[in-house]
């Protein structure tokens, strides 16, 4: 894969990382639990932390890094801030399909193309701790049921 093709891929795997960080945002303002809370502060660290590791290895290729989700990933996170749930059960089924959704499965096709193997790598250990965020999800949902 060309370097502006794995860079276009990257940026694109990079808004879904923001739009991420900005969900848990919407829900950390609304958690009452203080314990859960925690959890999603923590949650929400590591996206923060993906999102600075894929920037480097987008400058490292040469390109610009975006700073955003981009113009869908902002309509829908403003509409998305106004649906979340009130109770905290709601509230991790809503983290539950965003992590899932958009931060597995669509990601994973994002970056289905041919990545350099430094990038591939960089993306699968970023989805290995995603598919941990959804685990502990499942886990924290299973216990408050």
């Amino acid at each position: 894969m060309a370097g502006n093709d794995v860079v276009k891929t990257l940026n694109q795997f990079l808004k879904g990382q923001y739009m991420g960080i900005h969900a848990y945002e919407h829900h950390i303002q609304k958690l009452t639990d203080p314990e859960i809370r925690r959890e999603y502060q923590r949650i929400q660290q590591e996206h923060k932390n993906h999102a600075l590791k894929v920037a480097e290895r987008i400058q490292n290729l040469g390109g610009k890094p975006v700073d955003d989700e981009g113009l869908i990933g902002s309509v829908q996170g403003f509409f998305s801030q106004f649906m979340i749930p009130e109770t905290s059960v709601g509230m991790i089924e809503s983290a539950l399909r965003g992590e899932s959704y958009y931060g597995i499965r669509e990601s994973e096709d994002i970056v289905r193309g041919d990545l350099d193997l430094e990038s591939r790598k960089l993306i699968e250990s970023i989805l290995d701790k995603d598919r941990e965020h959804v685990r502990y999800l499942q886990q924290l949902l299973h216990e408050m049921n």
